[in-house]
């Protein structure tokens, strides 16, 4: 099976993708620390399952044991694959050296990942005052560049927000043309499509430019990625978890109740009925926010409309922006056939992310937003410390591609290979 390697890696929703349809991860590089822990954790994970070790892993989450006993029940190489680095003019030699190191003279056959998208976005360059020109992270393609250039890949697979298309740089030029114009220089002919992810199994209405590069100069490459009818609503995300309300819930392992359906087995996100999972915990919120949340379900479940800031009785108002970002309140509709896009921002707050139980009454929790992803349950989100944190899992779920749509790549690309 074809090796590849995983830059501006984050919390490993692209690589598990990969590593589910076959390919082998030689190395990922992330420049966020707690996401790397976050690697390494799920790293231990697949090893400890391949090696019948399983329980150790069940003994971590139960925090019967510390994450360094968990590390040091596996190889020592596996978990120095997961390089803490930001990738910058700076740090490229040394992380050269690493992954030369780790392919031992063998050819590196893949290179996949998507720098941080903050730059390129719509709602990015709207709330910039400058909106995002000449800002670093727009030219981290560059970066992309000298990795294709030091291990000539056969194939390189760039994913991005659907803004990279009419992002425009200092001098009037879309960032997209440049990009294309030196991965041309590196050696590849580059094609892209505009991929959403609750077309490939995914219940969330999530659009993503999906770049694929082949080494060499060819036309048509681009693997044709099959679509899926879905037949099942939100509904399925949230049917065998427990209920809880705001401010509720446990970080540690708490079992689900009996799955009547069949979306979370095929999505790979259960593998077992009534198996326990992590990060279940809501958000607390205040008095206010919990009677608007209230108002947003209702309006939802009597009328299925969206609520409007401006339509919020004057004493709930506590926001001065009337003009934009009006729908800040949304509930994720249990009968829909997908949800809103999952954003990094949820780790700010819960208000685009309501959950449609009124009874329940709070935003939702990481786990929810994981399946939301396709996140296996046994995918475990770390912080620095090693303390569960809230906040930490919801920013690398916000910012990750969905498992299963990476899957469905990685199956389309491995068709053609």
């Amino acid at each position: 099976m074809p090796n590849y390697l995983d830059i501006f890696a984050g919390a490993g929703g692209l690589s598990e993708g990969f590593i589910r349809a076959g390919y082998e991860p030689i190395a990922h590089i992330e420049m966020d620390k707690a996401a790397c822990y976050t690697l390494k954790t799920r790293l231990a994970c697949k090893w400890l399952s391949e090696n019948q070790k399983s329980s150790i892993y069940v003994r971590y989450l139960k925090r019967e044991i510390t994450r360094q006993q968990l590390y040091d029940a596996v190889p020592e190489d596996l978990l120095k694959s997961v390089l803490n680095y930001e990738i910058s003019p700076n740090t490229l030699r040394e992380i050269f050296g690493k992954i030369d190191h780790m392919l031992n003279g063998r050819s590196l056959d893949l290179i996949v990942g998507g720098p941080p998208c903050q730059a390129y976005s719509l709602v990015g360059r709207a709330r910039d005052k400058n909106g995002m020109v000449g800002d670093s992270r727009n030219y981290l393609y560059l970066l992309y560049a000298e990795f294709l250039q030091r291990y000539h890949p056969k194939y390189f697979v760039f994913e991005n927000v659907i803004g990279l298309l009419s992002a425009k740089d200092i001098d009037g030029e879309f960032y997209f043309n440049k990009m294309c114009r030196v991965f041309g220089k590196c050696g590849y002919s580059v094609e892209y499509k505009k991929l959403n992810a609750k077309d490939y199994g995914v219940l969330q209405n999530r659009s993503r430019i999906i770049l694929i590069g082949k080494r060499g100069q060819h036309k048509g490459f681009y693997p044709d990625i099959p679509t899926i009818t879905n037949c099942c609503t939100v509904e399925e995300i949230f049917k065998d978890l427990p209920k809880i309300k705001a401010g509720k819930g446990s970080y540690g392992l708490v079992p689900t109740h009996h799955y009547t359906g069949q979306y979370l087995f095929d999505a790979k996100i259960k593998k077992h009925d009534l198996e326990s999972v992590t990060l279940h915990c809501a958000r607390p919120h205040t008095t206010q926010d919990l009677e608007i949340y209230k108002i947003a379900v209702k309006l939802w479940n009597k009328k299925k409309k969206r609520l409007s800031y401006i339509d919020l009785p004057k004493k709930l108002q506590s926001q001065k922006n009337m003009d934009s970002f009006l729908d800040r309140f949304k509930v994720v509709a249990s009968d829909l056939p997908y949800s809103q896009t999952v954003v990094a921002h949820i780790s700010k707050d819960g208000h685009y992310f309501i959950h449609p139980d009124i009874k329940q009454n709070r935003s939702l929790t990481p786990r929810e937003v994981a399946r939301l992803q396709t996140f296996p349950d046994d995918y475990y989100f770390e912080s620095i410390s090693g303390r569960p944190s809230r906040t930490t899992a919801f920013k690398q779920i916000g910012n990750a591609v969905p498992v299963l749509l990476a899957e469905k790549i990685a199956t389309a690309l491995l068709e053609v290979w």
